[in-house]
């Protein structure tokens, strides 16, 4: 803009920001910590959000040098860690969750992400990763489960002709799961009155973090 100021993508009342917005289809990022630091800081500081309600940040798996840097960069209301329902996963959320400790982000809750998969002809639920455990590592962590997403072809069609699945297919099963799931965090940031006002305004920001599963 006017301002030398990077534009935000906008669709469904939502502004969007990507590193993938910005390269070329095959063009792969190859950076180590300091370049994605400086892209990050770049998208916090250098893009015009104007007036926001939220923000949430979409990280990469893992416990890596993103998700520290934006510790760092930006007062986080908090973060939602998003599994898988093999106990090897819950491994890994327990490493985030560390994490999360270490840098004094609250964890919001878990979510439980390919929760089943819902049969295109009889709508039955499979449990094709095995029975889910989610509810009792999240109690032993003193955590709440926010949202179990099943796997639904439902929600692939529609994010290949670019729609939310809350917008395709509002009375599917997960697009009501993303619902109940934006109200619940919605409500946890709400009541976090004592966190530290972000630097974008009077945001509110939570990233997700997904760990390997």
């Amino acid at each position: 803009n006017a301002d030398e100021a990077i534009m935000p993508l906008e669709r469904y009342g939502l502004r969007v920001m990507s590193m993938g917005f910005m390269l070329k289809e095959d063009q792969a990022v190859v950076w180590r910590g300091p370049m994605l630091g400086k892209a990050l800081q770049q998208f916090v500081e250098d893009v015009d959000w104007g007036e926001l309600d939220y923000v949430v940040i979409d990280m990469p798996p893992g416990t890596g040098d993103v998700q520290l840097s934006l510790a760092q960069l930006l007062p986080v209301a908090g973060t939602v860690v998003v599994t898988t329902p093999q106990d090897v996963a819950f491994a890994d959320v327990r490493r985030a969750m560390k994490m999360m400790e270490m840098t004094k982000t609250p964890v919001l809750g878990l979510v439980e992400n390919m929760s089943g998969f819902i049969c295109g002809n009889c709508q039955a639920v499979h449990q094709i990763f095995g029975e889910s455990r989610i509810d009792a590592h999240a109690a032993k962590a003193g955590l709440d489960v926010l949202a179990k997403i099943p796997l639904d072809s439902v929600t692939a069609v529609a994010a290949d002709h670019g729609e939310p699945i809350v917008v395709a297919a509002p009375e599917s099963a997960p697009a009501q799961a993303y619902k109940a799931l934006a109200q619940k965090v919605a409500q946890a940031v709400a009541v976090r009155t004592h966190a530290a006002e972000p630097k974008m305004g009077k945001l509110k920001a939570f990233f997700s973090s997904k760990v390997p599963g």
